[in-house]
C-alpha cells in the first residue's frame, strides 16, 4: 500500500496543532506541526503513538517505516531530505522509546 492510501486509513490528526517528541529527560527532540508538508507525518506519528501507549518504541518506528512505504527508499538515498523518516530509521534500530506529547489545535 502506498503512503497516500495508508494516510486515508489512519485516524485524522485535525485536532492537533503539533506533536512533540520527547526524550528520556523530557527534552523536546522534534516537533511535527499540522501544516503543509508535515501533516502526513503528524498523522503517522499520532497513529503510532496511539497504538503504542503514547510512545514511539522501536517496534512502532518499524511499523511507521512500513506506513511511509515508497518514501523510505528516497529517505535512505537522500539522508536529511525526510527528517521524520530519518528519525524512525534511527529509532527502529535502537532500544529507547520516545514519548509523544500532543499539542491541541
Amino acid at each position: 500500500m502506498n503512503f497516500a492510501d495508508r494516510l486515508q486509513q489512519l485516524p485524522s490528526a485535525s485536532h492537533l496543532a503539533a506533536l512533540q517528541m520527547l526524550g528520556a529527560n523530557g527534552q523536546v527532540l522534534a516537533t511535527i506541526e499540522n501544516k503543509p508538508g508535515q501533516t502526513g507525518s503528524l498523522v503517522v506519528y499520532a497513529a503510532l503513538a496511539a497504538l503504542y501507549g503514547g510512545s514511539i518504541t522501536p517496534a512502532a518506528a518499524s511499523l511507521g517505516l512500513e506506513w511511509y512505504a515508497e518514501h523510505v527508499a528516497d529517505a535512505r538515498a537522500f539522508p536529511g531530505k525526510h527528517p521524520n523518516i530519518d528519525r524512525l530509521l534511527a529509532w527502529a534500530q535502537g532500544t529507547e522509546s520516545y514519548r509523544a506529547q500532543p499539542v491541541a489545535a
